[in-house]
This record gives structure tokens, sequence and C-alpha cells, in this order.
């Protein structure tokens, strides 16, 4: 049997990160996903996923991710079935995260936290090009 599931998209608040009374790390958090279809004359409709992760992702979640910052998760579809307060029956469905990357830039993030990738890159060029030969291409004709 399969159950895979991948998101992409936005977090709509911050990850709060918790701990159960065992010590391990668990965040609830939700991922706003635009729909890929719109019908003409109408406003695109956004999905909001609730999703959870546990352990390392979820210490990982909290450190680097914030309200607005655009995630990718691959994980597995829940389902738990419960009464309210009002002896109603419900179901809840989550999406438990196995994995998550960066999505959006670092500027979009607002993760600036390792000073090593913000330095620019280094220019190895020479300032009078000595160490490199012009390529003079004189026939247009491709060799193939």
């Amino acid at each position: 049997m399969i159950n895979s599931v991948v998101i992409m998209g936005r977090l709509t608040y911050d990850p709060e990160l918790r701990t159960t009374p065992n010590g391990i790390s668990v965040v609830s958090f939700q991922v706003a996903c635009d729909r890929n279809y719109q019908k003409s004359g109408e406003d695109k409709k956004t999905d909001f996923i609730d999703l959870t992760a546990w352990r390392q992702t979820a210490e990982f979640i909290s450190r680097y991710f914030r309200k607005g910052s655009m995630i990718a998760v691959e994980g597995s579809i829940q389902t738990e079935n419960y009464t309210d307060k009002d002896g109603n029956k419900r179901k809840r469905v989550q999406v438990v995260a196995n994995n998550v990357s960066f999505c959006g830039s670092k500027a979009e993030s607002g993760t600036t936290s390792n000073p090593a990738y913000s330095q620019p890159a280094p220019s190895y060029a020479s300032a009078d090009n000595s160490d490199f030969e012009e390529i003079v291409d004189e026939d247009d004709d491709l060799p193939f």
C-alpha cells in the first residue's frame, strides 16, 4: 500500500516546538497551498493543510521556518476519529511530515543564521584576464 504526500506552500503561522512527556520534540504547523485549477471569473482557491512533524524534523522546522516561509514537505496522511465535547463524531485529517526542504530564497525565508552562506562568491578572474584567451570563431557553421 502507498500513503505518500508531497506539498509545497507557505506556512500560515510560526511553528511552535513542544515536547512530549517522554522528551520527544513535536511541532504542528499549517501550509497554504493554491489549487492548480481556477474557474474563469473566480478567485484562486487555497487549501490550508494541517501538518505535524516529530523529532529532528520538528526541531529543524522550528529553527529555520517562520510564518510566510515557503516549504516543501514529503509525508503521509493520517486520520483520527474522535468524539467532540458535544458528543458529535469527528474525523481529523493531517499530514505527518517525514522530510522537509527550503523552497524560497534566503531573503524570502528570512533565515540568515549561517554567516558563511551570506558571503559574496570570490572572483577568480585576474584584473588583466591574462589567464584567459578569447576564442574567435570566424566560421558560423556548426560542426555537426
